[in-house]
């Protein structure tokens, strides 16, 4: 059985529609980003879509005081992305602090969107429930619209999102049908593209987060990966069984096995039967690190040559920042003006 990601709404198949999507640079890409959202990129590039790969390095700085080591993290985004399959030839890896034009979509966006409908908004109330900011930012009270600009200066048609993250996109639709109720035709109202994935937990039982330390990165070595596995925890039970609600831990490591081997967990729990979690997790390890070993492998051989990952990430900003500038004059041109260059 393939318990693989599948999306809800269907992907599209041999057109360009633009699909954005993207990561803040906060720390290395794990598991459960790959199973999450990576592994539904690259095949949505290999289906057809326009891929746009946001870098939200301005909005790390939404629940932290500063960014830290941001170039670094930047480039292993890059690097995971390549490493992982996503071709820079035919999709778009840019930085957002990079895209002048698309950061000056925000003030008119802002007019179109009420600050009660700004606080009420689900997703940033759990934001602000956990930041790690001594007080809570204008920038983290304005993430939707942020995101809003994100999506919308470069008119995708399509935005992968969690359950979780649909609050955010309805403020981008509501934004896109005001502005284009208000001026003029000029946004596609976008569409969410649902998906199931699997939620993986992190070595503590907790979701897998990089904020949390409990995440198997990707590109951890095989023997780092070994290490936290064997670290992870499951219960007292020795019989091994797959039962998400009462035996989370145990759980979600079997389906972790399962993702990689392309094998119904179930089935797994079955086949380790009374060996106990010793067993589950020398398994588990074994199927991960051999489903990475050729990612990972891509990934140290481009890490030699950090002038062509930067290369990558400057040609995808030029193709942003055409695209940006061109939405920008639409949109001066829409408001007669109102926002027109000095």
């Amino acid at each position: 059985m393939n318990t693989a990601p599948v999306n809800s709404t269907p992907a599209p198949a041999a057109t360009r529609t633009r699909v954005l999507t993207g990561d803040r640079p906060t720390g290395r890409l794990h598991l459960g980003h790959y199973f999450g959202t990576l592994q539904n990129r690259v095949r949505l590039q290999q289906q057809g879509a326009e891929l746009m790969l946001v870098i939200a390095d301005y909005q790390v700085l939404t629940d932290r005081d500063v960014a830290d080591r941001l170039g670094e993290h930047i480039e292993g985004l890059v690097l995971d992305y390549l490493a992982l399959g996503v071709d820079p030839e035919r999709s778009t890896i840019f930085t957002h602090s990079a895209v002048p034009a698309l950061n000056q979509l925000l003030l008119p966006f802002l007019s179109l969107v009420s600050v009660a409908e700004l606080g009420r908004n689900p997703t940033v109330k759990d934001e602000i429930t956990h930041s790690r900011q001594s007080a809570v930012s204008g920038l983290m009270f304005t993430y939707p619209a942020h995101q809003a600009a994100d999506i919308l200066y470069c008119k995708a048609g399509l935005v992968p999102v969690g359950q979780d993250q649909l609050p955010h996109l309805e403020i981008t639709r509501t934004i896109a049908r005001r502005f284009n109720d208000r001026y003029g035709q000029v946004f596609p109202v976008p569409e969410a593209l649902l998906s199931q994935a699997p939620l993986l937990l992190g070595t503590d039982g907790a979701k897998m987060s990089k904020s949390r330390g409990n995440s198997i990165a990707l590109s951890a070595s095989a023997d780092e990966t070994a290490r936290l596995i064997r670290g992870a925890r499951t219960d007292a039970e020795r019989r091994i069984s797959y039962d998400p609600e009462s035996r989370p831990e145990v759980s979600s490591l079997l389906l972790l096995a399962g993702l990689c081997l392309e094998r119904d967990p179930h089935e797994l729990a079955e086949q380790i039967g009374d060996a106990g979690s010793a067993a589950l997790k020398r398994l588990v390890t074994t199927a991960v690190n051999d489903y990475f070993a050729a990612a990972r492998a891509r990934r140290a051989e481009l890490a030699q040559d950090l002038g062509h990952v930067r290369r990558i990430l400057h040609q995808g900003n030029a193709r942003a920042n055409a695209i940006a500038d061109e939405t920008l004059a639409q949109v001066r041109a829409a408001m007669g003006g109102l926002v027109a260059a000095a």
